[in-house]
């Protein structure tokens, strides 16, 4: 099938208001672009569960900081089609930031209604270091939810505090939308898949493939018993490479969020570092 780009909004809900005539259902996969196979295992998570798929290419703006890669964040709308009409994506929608956003001086942040997730979810982890990143997030998957009218939304386990602040904001604004948390897909290396991880020269690479090897260890020593976090901790710190810039390693209570010191059953264990320039995230659950 031909996937039709659309790149107004206007357009976008013609679709919509025409698929929700005929009662059918509505998937919404939202993605920055640079498609690769961890997004390709959410679209088509998305078309077996759905009638009609939406595919949202869009670097939002109000998600990066001044000193962030949004201008360098890979761009490739060509390659991004001939994906998704492999996987049966219906429509790929693809705004502008003044589409999105209206006039180019609404994107100084103080002229835009956000949405603010809970202080206490998005002051940890990487919300730390990427003040106002969530707000971004929850801000333009609030107008994605809206625009579409989505039944189904999938995102990625990587985002691992993205998908617990946006499955949040569904539950506190009761939005009539279902969220479809889907696995982490590897390289056969072990490197979670990222669109960032094209920045990565060989040899920071292979520092990265130590992020996935850490985790491994706290889950071997889980599964052997092991619970006491700083225990985890210091066995992962042994098996990280020393010139990974560690951002942080945190347990947290993927039910509550909550930091622990005693692993138990879904307990996110996430870190972020920087492998040379490039920042990079990876989690597990437990």
């Amino acid at each position: 099938m031909s996937t039709v780009i659309v790149n107004k909004i206007y357009e976008l809900k013609k679709h919509i208001k025409d698929w929700k005539n005929n009662n059918y259902t509505i998937g919404l996969v939202p993605t920055m672009g640079a498609l690769h196979k961890g997004h390709a295992s959410l679209i088509k998570e998305a078309r077996e569960a759905c009638d009609k798929v939406v595919v949202s290419v869009f670097v939002n703006p109000i998600q990066f900081g001044p000193n962030e890669d949004f201008d360098k964040y890979p761009r490739q709308i060509d390659n991004d089609k001939a994906l998704c009409e492999e996987l049966g994506v219906d429509i790929i929608f693809a705004p502008s930031a003044e589409e999105m956003y209206g006039k180019n001086n609404r994107l100084n942040n103080t002229d835009l209604t956000f949405v603010c997730p809970p202080y206490n979810l998005v002051d940890c982890l990487c919300g730390k270091s990427r003040q106002g990143h969530f707000d971004g997030v929850a801000t333009v998957v609030l107008k994605l939810f809206n625009i579409t009218k989505a039944d189904f939304a999938f995102f990625g386990q990587k985002d691992a505090q993205q998908l617990y602040i946006i499955k949040t904001m569904v539950r506190d604004l009761n939005l009539d939308i279902k969220i479809v948390p889907c696995s982490i897909v590897r390289e056969n290396d072990g490197l979670a898949l990222s669109s960032r991880n094209t920045y990565l020269s060989k040899e920071e690479r292979s520092w990265a493939l130590s992020m996935s090897k850490a985790l491994n260890q706290i889950k071997t020593l889980y599964d052997g018993g092991v619970t006491d976090t700083n225990v985890l901790l210091d066995s992962a710190i042994s098996i990280l490479n020393k010139n990974l810039d560690i951002e942080y390693i945190e347990f947290r209570d993927f039910d509550t969020f909550e930091k622990i010191d005693n692993a138990k059953t879904n307990t996110l264990v996430a870190i972020a570092a920087k492998s040379g320039k490039t920042r990079l995230i990876d989690n597990i659950i437990l």
